[in-house]
This record gives structure tokens, C-alpha cells and sequence, in this order.
């Protein structure tokens, strides 16, 4: 095959050295051009093709790409996986790829069906969206064939390629900016352990706590899911407690609606009273009248290193696997107040 050609071949049927050939071939200094012809022309007798080409001509392929999203992530107000898939959707067609979307229902997920793109070999890779459970997860690697990422989750567990936000740094700063704006007593909503980026968030929001000399009050981390995990709900008992905090650090923006809503029907005013901060810095239309300051998760990069990462996996051209951890922003709005 062509690609199996390397400098060294040319080289030693000539008897010159694969310095030599590599300055012909690039057409530089120091080859006279009698034998700069004759590389040349051996070169293209034996199929030799320069790497950047061959990078070239895989990064100009077209793939077609799987996406698989868990059917629990897609509850009518569950749209930031929507706003993902869109994202991810984008960037796969500015590279000239396609993709399929399949919905994964729980029972397939339970039972380790694998997507039927992936049992019928429609596609040359998959991106999975928003965690699964881990035996479902050990089956797609383990059976797929096929490269896979994951977005906005990771496997602690076993290696991973996985691109996610920077939870734990986010939740470290919006916890910082409370402190800034004077509060002390700060509370922590969201069922530490039943994500990673639930957990990735609980840490940055004790590590700022800790910097700043404050244990972290147990009453004052609350839980915001049941046993299924993409389903937010809030005790009311849990929030309105007799020794309340002056702010809250949510996990994400709908569980943050969840805590402002308890607040307000309770007689609070949000932030005059208690202040709130939420992450993602997206929410379903109408489901806040409180405009939350977040964490944005950068929706274009994650989906721009995704595709990117995947493609170069597929094509196996100099490819690093690995987490990666993009950054985001805080963006302020009016759940904050000083106190």
C-alpha cells in the first residue's frame, strides 16, 4: 500500500540518506537536481505520499457521525442536551460530516441493547451525550467496533475520551463571588455523587468554603434528584430550614429556578433576601422570572473539540486520547445581591 511507504525505502535503493531524500522531496537546499529528479521520480513509481497529504486527505473526509443521548436527558424542559446535539450538529456539517441522532430508551439502556446505528454499522463513530449508566457504557466500548466520545461527562472509572466544562473551577468562582459580595453562609443544592459534574461542582463550591475558613454545614447541602438522576426535585422542607443560608450555589440553572421558586412562594425575595446562582447559563423559556447569574458552559467549543477529537480518531491521524476540560464564563444577571 502506499502509506506503507517511508523515506528510509527510497533512501536505501538509492544509497543516500533519508535526510537527503527528505530535502528532495520537500524541495529544499542542498540535493543537486539530477538526483532530486531521481528521488522524485522513484517516489512516485513506489506510491510514496508525504504525511500532510495524507493528513490532508483524512481530515477532508466525509464520516458519519452516531450521537446517543439517554431518553431521561430529554424531558420537555431538559434543552440544554437539545442545545448540545444542535451545537455538535453545527460543527459536524462545517466539517462535511453527517449525523444520526438515536434516543436510548431506559429499558435498551437496562437490558445493554446497543443503538441500532451502531448494530447495523451506519456510522464510522459515536458521540455519546450525557451520562448512562456504567454497565451500559462498559457494553458500547466493549461491542461498538467503532471510535467514541463522550460530552459533558466522563468515566472516572475506566480510560476515557471525554470533553466536558470545567465544573469544579466554575463552581469554585461563582462560590467566590458570593463571598465577594459579603456572604458567609452559603448552601450547596445538588445530590453530590449522582454525577460527576453534579460532584465536580459540589468540590469547587467546598473548596472556596474551606479557602475562606468555613466548614461546610451538612444541612446546608441539599439534595435536587431522585433515584433517576435527569429528574430535578427539590424538597421545599430542605430549603426552608430554621437556619437558612444567604445564598445558594445550584448545581445548574433549572434546579436554581426550583430553589428561587420555593423562595418567593415562601415570602423571600430573591436576591434582596437570598441570593442564587445556577450553572450552564441555560433555562427553558419561562420557567424563572429571576434572570440567574451562571457559570456558561461554552456549548461551541465543546462541540468544535468533539467533532474535531472524533474525526481525528476515526482517521487515526496523530491522535491524543484523554479528558479535556473547557473553559467557560460567569455571566451576571440578577439573582445576586450584596449583603
Amino acid at each position: 500500500m502506499a502509506k506503507s511507504v517511508k523515506l528510509a525505502d527510497i533512501a536505501a535503493i538509492l544509497n543516500v540518506s533519508t535526510v537527503t531524500v527528505s530535502k528532495a522531496l520537500s524541495n529544499q537546499k542542498g540535493v543537486s537536481e539530477e538526483l532530486r529528479d531521481k528521488i522524485k521520480k522513484l517516489a512516485d513509481e513506489m506510491g510514496y505520499r508525504q504525511p500532510s497529504t495524507i493528513k490532508k486527505d483524512a481530515e477532508n473526509l466525509s464520516y458519519n457521525i452516531g450521537v446517543i443521548i439517554g431518553e431521561l436527558f430529554l424531558d420537555k424542559y431538559q434543552s440544554f442536551y437539545w442545545q448540545m446535539y444542535q451545537a455538535v450538529t453545527t460543527r459536524a456539517v462545517m466539517k462535511g460530516c453527517f449525523t444520526l441522532l438515536e434516543v436510548v430508551s431506559k429499558e435498551d439502556e437496562n437490558d445493554l441493547n446497543l443503538p441500532k446505528l451502531i448494530q447495523e454499522q451506519k456510522v464510522d463513530g459515536v458521540i455519546v451525550i450525557g451520562r448512562m449508566n456504567d454497565e451500559y457504557l462498559q457494553c458500547l466500548n466493549m461491542r461498538a467496533g467503532i471510535p467514541i466520545i463522550y460530552l459533558d461527562f466522563y468515566d472516572e472509572k475506566e480510560t476515557c475520551d471525554a470533553i466536558i466544562s470545567n465544573s469544579y473551577f466554575g463552581s469554585y468562582m461563582l462560590t467566590n463571588y458570593l463571598f465577594e459580595m459579603g456572604h458567609k453562609k452559603i448552601g450547596y443544592v445538588g445530590s453530590v455523587l449522582a454525577t460527576d459534574s453534579i460532584t465536580d461542582r459540589y468540590f469547587g463550591y467546598a473548596k472556596a468554603l474551606m479557602e475562606h475558613g468555613i466548614p461546610v454545614k451538612q444541612e446546608w447541602v441539599i439534595n435536587d434528584r431522585t433515584s433517576d438522576i435527569a429528574k430535578i426535585y427539590v424538597d421545599p422542607e430542605s430549603i426552608l430550614i430554621e437556619n437558612m443560608p444567604t445564598a445558594y450555589v445550584c448545581n445548574c440553572d433549572l434546579t436554581a429556578s426550583y430553589v428561587i421558586k420555593i423562595l418567593q412562594e415562601a415570602g423571600y425575595r430573591v436576591p434582596d433576601d437570598i441570593s442564587v446562582v445556577g450553572f450552564d447559563n441555560y433555562l427553558y423559556p419561562g420557567m424563572c422570572n429571576v434572570g440567574i447569574t451562571s457559570y456558561e458552559v461554552d456549548f461551541k467549543e465543546m462541540a468544535r473539540r468533539t467533532i474535531h477529537n472524533l474525526i481525528k480518531k476515526i482517521s487515526n491521524t496523530s491522535y491524543k486520547p484523554g479528558v479535556i476540560i473547557v473553559q467557560g464564563k460567569i455571566v451576571y444577571k440578577d439573582s445576586v445581591a450584596p449583603i
